[in-house]
């Protein structure tokens, strides 16, 4: 997906006016053969047998489908998985209102799901569900269940100053040293939350003179994949992503031809960033016991367990599930995101936007 397509999908799904007027407006959940009580209490396991359900996707799609074809082993449901950048399957939801064929909307982060809860577009999550994760993790209302996590970082070229002295703080990362040497992937939804970490700790000023700094320095990249490539190649020297980015590129180039090394930001930091994926039953799903049935999975041991063992590099959420033995403890390295400051990311678009990185 190129960059002005990705900032098209993300600033229309979090525009103040929905593409469709008349299916956001009708968001209660119409349609729905099971009211939001009923939900909370979802069916047996041999009542599942036999049904379907559809999935929209904004997660690692390998993984996804992985977690897809083992619930429906385990309860006989169908998943129909439709896979794709969630910015564009949440404006999806939005156009197609109670009309929509999901049944569920699994994302990469929390302001696309907050998005679809601020319009009515999701139920409540089981209450067990729920309480299987941390409830910071989730959404305050209930209307989405976090099922992993993974932090922001800093990768640099090997032996290259960026890699011997990396930045402390993202905010360093805006300072006339870095011009030349940085690289950055704005359209990405996983950099969106950082603005917005930067804007609620130093304010809308110092978050317009920082996004003007990167755009002096930094080279802009579609996606994490690409800028994580360009560092390793020595293209630029650093970058900001996901930690994961840089374990799966590991993986696919081998250790020996891996020109690269993660860095973390000290903690506290805003670029010090824990992030959360999650999950929510659409209110117009026609298969309310099966949708919830299949979030009950997702923050389920199994599940969990197939996250953390996967090429994803994720981390579980469960209590008990130990992540990949070679990653380090989250609370070692990250400063769990705010769910409810993270909000729908509108002004953290705005603010890139206005920057001229979108």
């Amino acid at each position: 997906m190129s960059t002005t397509a990705r900032a098209t999908a993300a600033i229309a799904i979090l525009s103040a006016s929905c593409l469709a007027l008349t299916a956001c407006g009708s968001g209660g959940g119409a349609g729905s053969d099971a009211s939001p009580a009923a939900a909370a209490a979802p069916a047996s396991g041999q009542a599942l047998v036999g049904q379907s359900i559809t999935v929209y996707s904004g997660q690692h799609e390998q993984t996804t489908k992985a977690l897809a074809d083992d619930f429906s082993k385990r309860t006989g449901v169908k998943v129909n998985l439709r896979s794709g950048d969630e910015a564009e399957l949440a404006n999806q939801i939005l156009q197609e209102g109670s009309a929509s064929p999901a049944d569920v909307f699994y994302a990469e982060n929390p302001p696309a799901l907050t998005i679809l809860e601020e319009k009515g577009l999701l139920t409540k999550v089981a209450d067990d569900t729920l309480k299987s994760v941390p409830a910071a993790d989730s959404s305050p209302k209930g209307d989405w269940v976090g099922v992993s996590a993974r932090t922001a970082a800093f990768v640099a070229t090997t032996g290259t100053p960026a890699d011997t002295a990396p930045p402390t703080s993202v905010l360093d990362l805006a300072k006339p040293e870095w011009k030349g040497r940085l690289g950055i992937a704005p359209s990405e939804t996983d950099f969106a939350p950082i603005v917005t970490r930067v804007l609620k700790s130093q304010g809308e000023d110092a978050a317009k003179k920082w996004l003007q700094g990167l755009k002096a320095n930094a080279k802009s990249y579609d996606s994490n994949e690409d800028l994580s490539a360009a560092v390793n190649s020595g293209e630029v020297q650093g970058g900001v992503i996901d930690h994961y980015y840089w374990y799966r590129l590991r993986d696919e180039k081998g250790q020996a031809a891996t020109k690269s090394a993660l860095h973390y930001f000290a903690k506290g930091d805003a670029g010090a960033l824990v992030d959360v994926s999650g999950a929510g039953v659409l209110a117009s799903s026609k298969h309310q016991p099966a949708a919830q049935a299949f979030l009950a999975y997702l923050a389920s041991a199994p599940a969990q367990t197939l996250i953390a063992d996967s090429q994803s590099y994720e981390y579980p959420l469960v209590a008990g599930v130990k992540s990949k033995e070679n990653l380090p403890p989250l609370d070692s390295i990250g400063t769990m995101a705010n769910v409810a400051d993270l909000g729908d990311g509108k002004e953290a678009l705005q603010l890139l936007q206005d920057a001229g990185l979108l």
